[in-house]
């Protein structure tokens, strides 16, 4: 059996000196924000309830000193509460809603600027004020873009419908992140069932929503015609990704010229060069960083949520990546989040 191992202390050297960057973290949005809400859009907001966190979901400072305990040189953070709002249908309230986050977000990171890396929410109901607010997002200081990773079915990425966020966000050079649990999906419905079927959603279902966004990505073409777009499945592990575009290489050779298939090259050169990955805890995935995914995966901790591995983040970066070179570990530990966002490490 593959066994899921927790690591716990810290080896020797862990990190072998490498300031370690988590490109999956987040923030816990304290209830009180959403005051600023007018009344009505605040009465629809979801009621969700959510267990006991580190002080550091909600209070830089803190956030840092864990950081300190546990390798962590920087994060880039997604938000927690407003995960749930990309499955809103009500496009005022999601609007709304995720400007006062990002607001919020940006001050957080304000504390410690060259530490804390927030990611805004981006509403694409509509698309041009999605685009205004990537832009007021970048002027706080804010990285790339969190967008609904399973799109309402009236709006599927398929469409022409995002073109010109996709432009927009090429050029500013901001990567567009997907991530898991955001959308018009299972998660939606903010109930969990019982039994096999809360193991189906928690595997099946969610492997399956970040397969069906990038394969919409990829066979549209969206890469061919956005070349220096950069897009983040965001806490999806790895180990699913190099099956998957094998085959899709294969059917693309086998079918691409009768049916005269997007994209222009092999599906899995377009991921390596545009598309990213984060892990938490994968390994079955993390084997295959010796051949593959060198550079475009990414570690990730998950402060502060459940499965995060805090406090003992380094005895996990030994326990996935021991048996690596230390030029492949760096990628995988640093370099490649801060090239992707252009942190100021």
């Amino acid at each position: 059996m593959m066994k899921t191992v927790r690591a716990e202390g810290h080896g020797p050297a862990a990190n072998r000196g490498i300031a370690m960057v988590s490109s999956d973290a987040h923030v816990m949005e304290p209830d009180e924000i959403w005051d600023a809400l007018p009344q009505r859009l605040r009465e629809s907001l979801p009621k969700i309830s959510f267990g006991e966190a580190p002080a550091g979901g909600s209070d830089p400072r803190a956030r840092v000193a864990d950081q300190d305990i546990d390798g962590v040189a920087a994060e880039i953070l997604f938000p927690n509460y407003c995960m749930a709002l990309f499955g809103v249908e009500d496009v005022e309230l999601q609007q709304a809603a995720f400007k006062i986050y990002n607001d919020w977000v940006a001050d957080f990171c304000r504390a410690h600027p060259r530490r804390l890396f927030g990611v805004p929410c981006i509403s694409l109901y509509d698309v041009e004020a999605g685009i205004a607010e990537l832009q007021r997002a970048s002027d706080l200081g804010l990285k790339g873009a969190m967008i609904w990773q399973v799109p309402d079915p009236r709006l599927p990425f398929t469409s022409d419908h995002y073109e010109r966020f996709w432009s927009a966000a090429a050029e500013l050079g901001a990567p567009v992140n997907c991530h898991i649990l955001t959308g018009h999906s299972y998660a939606k419905a903010l109930t969990k069932p019982q039994g096999p079927e809360r193991v189906r959603q928690a595997v099946n279902q969610k492997t399956d929503d970040t397969i069906r966004t990038l394969f919409d990505l990829v066979f549209s073409g969206v890469f061919d015609r956005h070349p220096k777009l950069k897009v983040v499945l965001a806490e999806s592990e790895i180990g699913w990704a190099p099956f998957v575009l094998q085959q899709w290489d294969y059917y693309w050779d086998r079918y691409g010229g009768a049916e005269k298939l997007a994209p222009s090259l092999p599906p899995s050169e377009v991921v390596e060069d545009h598309v990213y990955l984060t892990f938490i805890d994968d390994y079955a995935g993390t084997r295959n960083l010796a051949w593959w995914g060198q550079t475009n995966c990414m570690w990730s901790n998950d402060y502060p949520h459940f499965n995060m591995s805090f406090p003992h983040s380094l005895a996990n970066v030994e326990h996935h990546l021991g048996g690596l070179p230390d030029d492949v570990r760096r990628r995988l530990l640093r370099d490649n989040a801060v090239e992707l966002y252009g942190l100021p490490l």
